[in-house]
């Protein structure tokens, strides 16, 4: 395990793009710095953020354009403008304030003035970046410079030669957008940059930076498009199955993610070279990452692509340990956090306790079925980490609302029947617990109920648009969770 997951830490779960500010998302301007201000200031040592790749029109960033790019609408840019790449002046009447891609016009702008204004020393640093980061940022680039020209459409529907990565088309098509490209890669650029200074000043104050790794990446992806060999697709690029889940806890028909299987056969004939460049990038921008599905590394369920929900599947086994290894031999100690959550087998506790890797307790779990329950903080050893609730659950004051009486007895039975709150009470039993690392969605710490909740499994609409404003984090509420942090001796 790595020493950074080996000593008792109490964290936030917050998203970027749930902080304030004025655009329809957060992102990595100032007030992403004041969180870290708020974070240090309260003793709370983690940040724990969902993915940051650009997302798909349902906004899930589980489902991305790519494995390896941030997304662009995060860029800060006032940022440009401190730099002298934009002009103050600089706006866009028809981008500024809409969800998606919001910021492209004015980060085309900041292009030109970069090329015309930016230091030695920046242009270096650009050029650096392009050819360290090329094993993914060509083929990148190059894909959402051909999925404009497309219409943003999927990339099984293009032209065959484009699809098929034709090299003559595709030698084309890099000289004619060859603008189009260097605007992509100029964007990755400045995502980075600010990216590793808000690391650094998070760094400085104590503060470590948590990320998640989705284990599967979307069809429509720069990484399915140009590294077709590393999926598991018929001749003409089609899927045959699809990933997912079966019935659970928060789907009674299952969860159909539609994610291309991977050809683990390929991957171990390769050194699974395609996943540890994957990390590399992900351990650059974290100083922990949590693997989303980790069971899925042991065996994971396999849908018939024609199937319309996740109930006619089967598990398919996976050379977790074979991969875990070579991620190892790469790259060294793994500050790696395993969530397995869902239909765990003692097959994937054994994968997950050989390379003595923190599992995840949800507390919103615990209650209603008997001592045995896994999510009873009896049952707790020190390496793993205790949620109230993910962004997959509700807030704990919307699960408050939502239990039934047998869980509720449970849980104030449990916890000594105290005078406050039951959310607040699971929020003291979480950082109480001898788990090293506690997590605590912000929507918890400002006790808000489930029209903040970040999202539903299993639904498309009304997801990951939660942001919360200071003046909901009232004094009491900070200072009463920094003294929680002190009590409970997680420093």
């Amino acid at each position: 395990m790595n020493n950074l997951l080996n000593k008792r830490r109490a964290g936030i779960l917050l998203h970027i793009t749930s902080l304030p500010g004025p655009y329809k998302q957060g992102d990595l301007g100032q007030e992403a710095y004041n969180f870290i201000n708020f974070l240090h200031d309260s003793g709370i040592t983690v940040w724990q953020t969902l993915p940051l790749g650009i997302t798909h029109a349902d906004g899930s960033p589980y489902q991305c354009l790519s494995a390896h790019a941030g997304n662009p609408a995060l860029i800060d840019i006032e940022n440009l403008v401190k730099l002298g790449w934009l002009q103050p002046s600089e706006h866009c009447e028809t981008c500024q304030g809409t969800l998606a891609f919001n910021k492209t016009c004015l980060i085309e702008k900041a292009l030109k003035g970069f090329l015309e204004h930016a230091s030695q020393s920046d242009s270096n640093d650009y050029a650096k970046f392009c050819q360290e980061k090329s094993f993914w940022l060509d083929d990148f680039a190059l894909f959402m410079a051909l999925r404009n020209v497309f219409n943003q459409q999927s990339w099984r529907l293009w032209p065959e030669p484009f699809k098929e990565r034709n090299t003559t088309a595709l030698s084309e098509a890099s000289e004619r957008l060859a603008a189009n490209i260097e605007q992509y890669k100029f964007e990755q650029y400045v995502f980075f940059r600010q990216w590793m200074d808000l690391k650094a000043y998070a760094n400085n104050h104590d503060v470590l930076l948590f990320g998640d790794i989705p284990i599967f990446v979307s069809y429509d992806s720069a990484d399915v498009w140009a590294n077709r060999k590393v999926f598991k697709l018929n001749k003409s690029g089609e899927m045959s199955v699809v990933a997912g889940v079966p019935p659970d806890y928060f789907s009674e028909t299952g969860q159909r993610w539609g994610n291309p299987h991977y050809d683990w056969a390929h991957l171990n004939k390769t050194g699974f070279t395609w996943w540890v460049e994957r990390m590399q990038t992900q351990l650059e921008q974290f100083d922990i990452l949590r693997i989303d599905h980790f069971r899925g590394l042991e065996a994971a369920w396999e849908i018939p692509e024609n199937e319309s929900t996740a109930q006619n599947g089967s598990w398919v086994k996976a050379p977790g340990k074979a991969l875990l290894n070579a991620i190892k031999a790469k790259l060294g100690s793994i500050p790696l956090v395993a969530e397995d959550l869902g239909i765990i087998t003692d097959e994937v506790e054994a994968l997950r306790d050989e390379f003595n890797l923190p599992g995840m307790k949800i507390l919103q779990f615990a209650f209603g079925s008997g001592s045995n329950n896994p999510y009873l903080p009896i049952h707790y050893e020190r390496n793993c980490v205790v949620y109230t609730g993910t962004h997959d659950n509700d807030t704990t004051v919307g699960w408050t609302h939502t239990i039934n009486a047998h869980e509720r007895n449970h849980a104030y039975d449990y916890l000594g029947h105290p005078s406050i709150s039951l959310h607040s009470a699971l929020i003291q039993a979480a950082l109480g617990s001898v788990a090293n690392l506690a997590i605590i969605p912000m929507q918890d710490i400002l006790e808000l109920d489930s029209e903040a909740r970040m999202n539903t499994p299993g639904t498309m609409v009304n997801n990951w648009k939660w942001r919360f404003q200071w003046d909901q984090l009232s004094h009491d509420k900070a200072s009463h969770f920094a003294h929680l942090v002190s009590l409970f001796d997680r420093h």
